[in-house]
């Protein structure tokens, strides 16, 4: 709480100095606008009375009349110019305020989303590694039956597997913003990729079960490690919010103007409509990493959403009937290859 409070205060602060340039910027350009037309007054003023001065106003009524005239229209002139140059400095001043709040705004996300990725990826390291050193710290001091001793080796193996995914995870985010990472395409059953993966994934899963209902014979052109991150990462994600005991349906099917679906439903809480774009950014995640129950590191659903868009589909987030929620990604009829 006294770190959340600080971050607040932190928060709090930089806005108010915002704020404070930003309404000081603007008065002083009210105050030096309110200067220059005094000073055109004053202006006009002096040359109204140079003319009284220096001209005979009952002997050549039309020369005067012409100057004051034209003195007039120059501090009119002059009032405009003042006022348009005005309003235009303003609105550069706003519209550079708004970019520059905008920029420190996103800063300060960006800044919070990396803290809570640190949080929650030194979890999730520390967690499989001192799993699997104290299997193996077990392994070495104790004589075990044959049962036990490969439950263990199990489980070592799990916890290996799940550090190694989210190792893929990080380096694959890397990559992909740096765009350094490129497709190895080739001819995929995919429905065999995806039907094996499911029995590997259910084979660790103890907590859930996985149920598969694959059109069969489907072939995409794509690149398969990829491809079984993209099936990894939305399973995984639906096993950590998902209650457990529950369902994780597994869909592959073709939908209206032949093109390719794969949906991937779970039971749990679902996710709000106002969330359903941001939980596809880098690094974000729902809620607070203090006080939210499932770990994670924030990057499975973005690069899932970058996995799906190189192989040229799309990917949403909807409702599931009656509870939970649901991933859907289809591609275009073109990447279809039945045989």
């Amino acid at each position: 709480m006294k770190k959340l409070f600080r971050k607040m205060e932190g928060r709090s602060g930089i806005h108010f100095v915002y704020l404070f340039v930003l309404a000081y910027t603007i008065l002083a350009l009210m105050w030096w606008g309110v200067l220059l037309f005094n000073q055109s007054e004053q202006i006009t003023r002096f040359e109204i009375q140079n003319l009284v001065l220096r001209t005979d106003s009952i002997a050549h009524p039309v020369e005067f009349h012409q100057e004051l005239e034209r003195i007039q229209s120059t501090e009119e002139r002059r009032s405009v110019m003042f006022f348009s140059e005005g309003l235009i400095f303003l609105a550069i001043i706003l519209l550079g305020g708004f970019f520059v709040y905008r920029s420190i705004w996103k800063q300060m996300r960006l800044s919070q989303q990396q803290q809570n990725f640190m949080m929650a990826v030194t979890h999730e390291l520390k967690s499989p590694i001192a799993a699997a050193k104290l299997n193996l710290e077990t392994l070495r001091k104790h004589k075990l039956d044959d049962e036990k001793r490969l439950k263990l080796l199990d489980n070592t193996i799990r916890e290996t597997n799940r550090l190694d995914q989210l190792c893929n995870n990080i380096l694959l985010a890397s990559q992909m913003e740096a765009q350094r990472y490129q497709l190895f395409r080739e001819d995929i059953d995919f429905s065999d990729l995806l039907e094996t993966g499911i029995r590997e994934m259910q084979s660790r899963i103890s907590t859930h079960t996985i149920q598969a209902h694959i059109l069969p014979d489907v072939w995409i052109n794509g690149d398969k490690f990829m491809l079984q991150i993209l099936l990894s990462n939305l399973v995984e994600n639906a096993v950590k919010y998902a209650p457990k005991h529950t369902v994780i349906d597994v869909t592959l099917k073709e939908c209206s103007g032949s093109a390719l679906k794969l949906m991937v439903t779970d039971e749990g809480p679902g996710i709000p409509e106002d969330e359903r774009e941001r939980i596809f950014l880098k690094f974000y995640r729902i809620g607070n990493e203090n006080t939210r129950k499932a770990k994670g590191s924030g990057l499975g659903l973005f690069l899932s959403r970058k996995i799906v868009q190189q192989h040229g589909g799309t990917i949403v987030v909807k409702d599931n009937v009656p509870a939970g929620a649901s991933f859907e990604i289809t591609w275009p009829v073109y990447s279809i290859q039945r045989v």
